[in-house]
Order: structure tokens, then sequence, then C-alpha cells
């Protein structure tokens, strides 16, 4: 018993909470970036709110594109290890670093180019414009940081390590929540950046991460690890990781394109409306849903390399009921409490006047959306 992994052996019920109960905490918290920058972000003005929400659909692109990456990386590795091939596994570990610098990279430099043209087509305002442009303009380099430490995040989790990557996390976004209002305001030493100083802040905190998560990789013991020797590129392998994770990219980029398009609408409305409908607070308990899932999808892919289907149904049938749950609580959640939650961005009695019964509608759908999700 000692030699097996524990998604082989261990109570399903038991195996779940362990196995999930991290990357839920993780993908919380990724997401929140965005809704800290905005809760920060609201005490300079409500353009400077609108321009941060307006963000929202490239950033959770951006996110949208790491996660596929990182999802098919640990796919493809905890089918391996089920499989018993220890070697097949330590290539796609390199293989998915190779990978996640590269789209980084390209991201970045498409997300430079694109930033002027999306604002131009969501606002005649020029204070929000202005905002938007320089709030994108740093935080396009959060793109390779946040590819790179989400692939090892993965490769970690595909091997029943969920700790570590919860802690990447953790330590980026408290960097990013003490940091932010440090450099958006100019406390102490800190020189008074506005939302630039959010950008940054932001930036900074997925670089720490990245470095993190490469120390653990190289420099600990880990179920997997860098492939330098011997490596040879696989086509195969590149082909799978990007088809293993396109089902989680297009879960996570749909929200992105309906908060766009419905953008398109809400600028002719008021900016107020756009500054509300950033999607943080929706995202942030969606995305909880998806770090579920995430938790999951290693337990099955794994007994499905053992060709134990048994577990594979089991696992399958009590995460949904899981989701199914969060999803209730947070429909209560943003049902019983839309004026506390919207004054966390200093929402004017405009804004709430609006929000109130717009989250309440809003949040009537999250119990179809977990059970699809």
């Amino acid at each position: 018993m000692e030699t097996c992994n524990k998604m082989e052996y261990q109570p399903i019920n038991r195996l779940i909470i362990k196995m999930c109960l991290p990357p839920m905490i993780s993908m919380f918290l990724q997401y929140s970036y965005n809704m800290i920058d905005s809760m920060f972000v609201a005490c300079i003005n409500e353009q400077a709110l609108a321009a941060v929400s307006l963000s929202f659909p490239i950033t959770n692109l951006m996110n949208s594109l790491s996660v596929w990456i990182g999802v098919g990386i640990n796919v493809l590795i905890a089918g391996y290890l089920g499989q018993k091939r220890q070697d097949k596994a330590n290539s796609v570990v390199t293989m998915g670093l190779i990978l996640s610098l590269s789209v980084g990279i390209i991201v970045n430099i498409i997300v430079l180019l694109v930033m002027t043209p999306y604002y131009s087509a969501f606002t005649e305002d020029n204070q929000i414009f202005e905002y938007g442009c320089i709030y994108m303009q740093i935080c396009a380099f959060m793109q390779v940081p946040n590819m790179v430490h989400i692939a090892i995040q993965k490769m970690l989790q595909a091997t029943g390590n969920m700790i570590s990557p919860m802690w990447f996390q953790i330590a980026g976004v408290v960097f990013n929540l003490v940091f932010d209002p440090l450099l958006i305001f100019g406390i102490g030493p800190f020189p008074e950046m506005g939302i630039k100083g959010a950008a940054l802040a932001t930036v900074l905190g997925y670089v720490l991460s990245m470095l993190i998560s490469l120390y653990v990789l190289i420099f600990t013991k880990q179920k997997v690890k860098l492939k330098i020797k011997s490596f040879v590129f696989d086509f195969h392998m590149f082909k799978n990781i990007f088809g293993y994770g396109l089902p989680s990219f297009a879960m996570n980029v749909l929200s992105s394109l309906m908060i766009t398009f419905v953008n398109l609408f809400l600028v002719t409305y008021s900016d107020t409306v756009v500054a509300f409908f950033g999607g943080d607070l929706q995202q942030v308990i969606f995305m909880s849903v998806n770090g579920l899932i995430q938790g999951c999808l290693p337990i099955m892919r794994y007994n499905y390399g053992a060709k134990k289907y048994e577990r594979v149904n089991r696992t399958y049938h009590r995460g949904t009921a899981i989701a199914v749950i969060i999803m209730a609580v947070g429909t209560l959640l943003l049902v019983l409490f839309p004026r506390q939650i919207l004054l966390l961005f200093s929402a004017s009695e405009k804004m709430c006047s609006v929000g109130i019964p717009a989250i309440r509608i809003m949040a009537l759908s999250y119990c179809f959306g977990g059970v699809s999700t």
C-alpha cells in the first residue's frame, strides 16, 4: 500500500476533500486579483473602477489560457502516473514549461497590441480610456509568470500534492493585498502611483508565485521532475496538452465573452453600470467550482489510467453534488447580502440601486451553473 498513489486506494469522499479544497482556494485566490484591485481602485473614483472592470474580460482570457495549458498538463501527467510511466510524466513537465513560457510571451505581446482598440470600442470617456490603458500596459506582463506558475501548480496537483500549489497562490495574493494600498495611495516610503500601483502590485504578485513554484519544482523532492537530458519534443504529447485542456478553457472563456458582449450594450447606458458588471463577484464563485473540478480531474484521470472505472464514476457523481451545494451557498449569500457586497467596492447609491436587484437576479442561475460546469 505504501508504494501506491493515494488516488488509487483512499475512500472517495475523503480523497475529494483532500484533493479539492486546496485548488478551490487557489482558484478563488487566482480570480481575486481583479477583485482586490477593484476594491482599492474604487477609492480613487468610479472611472478608475470602470476601467478595471472593463479590463476583466482581458485578464479573464489571460487566466483562461493559463488554465488551458495547466489542465492539459495535469490530465496528461495523472494519466501517465496511473499507467506507471514515470519517464513520460517527467517529459510532460519539461514540455509544459516550454509551452507555458512560449504561449505566455505571445499572449503578452498580443494584449499590448489590442489594448488601445479594445478600450476605444467600450468607452468614449477619456478618463476611463486613460486609466484602462495605463492599467493594462502593466498588467499585460503578468501573463508569463501567471502561465508558468499555474503550469507548475497543475503538475504538482497531478501527483496528489495539493498543498504546495495553494501556497504559491496565497503568497502572490497576499503580496497584492498588502502592496495594492501601499502603491496606489503612496503609504509610508512608497510613491503614490494610483492605478499604476494596482497593476504593478498584481504583476509582482504573480512573479512571486512563479519564483516560489520554480523553487519547489526544481529544488524539492516531488513525484515528477524536469527532464533535461534526453528530452525530445513529442508532437503527440503537445497535441494532447492542448486537447485535454480545451474544455476547461472553453468553460472559463465563455464568461469572459459574455461579459464583453454585455459591456457593448452597458456602455451606452452608464459607466456606473459598467463598473458594477465587472464580473468579479460572479466569477469568484464560479472559479471556486472550477477549483473543485480541477481537484476531481486528476483523481478521475489517474483511476481511468489504472482501469478503476468505478472510482471514476463515484468521483464524478460526488463532485457534481458538491458543486451544486457550493453554488447554492453562493446564491444565498448574494441574495441575502447584496448591499454589503457592493459596499466592499465603495459603491455609490446609484450603483447600489442598479446592482442590488441585478445581483439577486443573476444569483438565481448559479445552481444550474454548478451542474453544467
